[in-house]
């Protein structure tokens, strides 16, 4: 029997401190939230690894959630606000999701995968985030019906600038995401009044999110 509890701690103390992960808020909020319970039971023991654990079906593209230790410096680069409204773009089982709604004020997770929403729907539930809800949709289209927000946050990697996302933040808010297929970086983007600004905060790895690939040029 795995002792998730004491997985969970490890996780936080070996992987996220260790990475310079210091805001106490995103520390609680990780060592409170079960983990293990947005996986499927088949891998479920893989929940606390250092690694993108797979989380859908046979099937393409294989979706996985973020390593631990990459999506909370995202977070933690973020800067989330407790009266903040979120954006969680590919959210999957609704682990990130969960795990943004102890730190904001409201928290829309947006999933394509319908099979994977109806997961997030249920696991949010359980974890009683009650300021969180899950919408279905293509990811790169972002979800305009809750706009504005405050931080949007992108649950993968992308090779393009999501500059359709970035139009669904408010002034002052912030994008965060993983450039790169592969070795890349953390980026936060920023949007102002009349432009849009960003800036790398550290070296990441992420899978590659639908939607989000770069478009094939053609060689004539």
């Amino acid at each position: 029997m795995i002792d998730f509890g004491g997985a969970r701690r490890m996780m936080v103390d070996g992987q996220v401190r260790a990475a310079d992960v210091t805001d106490p808020r995103l520390l609680s909020a990780m060592l409170e939230l079960p983990r293990e319970r947005f996986f499927p039971d088949d891998k479920a023991s893989l929940a606390y690894l250092d690694i993108d654990v797979p989380v859908s079906e046979a099937g393409l593209p294989v979706r996985r959630l973020l390593k631990p230790m990459v999506l909370a410096k995202l977070i933690q680069a973020a800067g989330i606000a407790g009266t903040e409204h979120v954006l969680d773009v590919g959210c999957a089982t609704g682990y990130s999701t969960a795990l943004l709604a102890k730190l904001a004020g409201s928290v829309v997770g947006l999933e394509e995968d319908a099979t994977l929403a109806r997961q997030a729907v249920a696991m949010l539930a359980a974890a009683g985030a009650a300021n969180a809800k899950v919408v279905t949709g293509p990811l790169s289209g972002g979800w305009p019906a809750q706009a504005p927000y405050d931080l949007i946050l992108l649950g993968g990697a992308t090779e393009v600038t999501p500059a359709g996302l970035i139009k669904q933040l408010k002034v002052d808010g912030r994008l965060a995401c993983v450039m790169g297929r592969g070795p890349g970086k953390a980026i936060i983007y920023q949007r102002t009044a009349t432009d849009i600004s960003g800036r790398a905060v550290f070296d990441a790895a992420a899978p590659l999110l639908p939607g989000f690939a770069k478009p094939q040029e053609f060689v004539f």
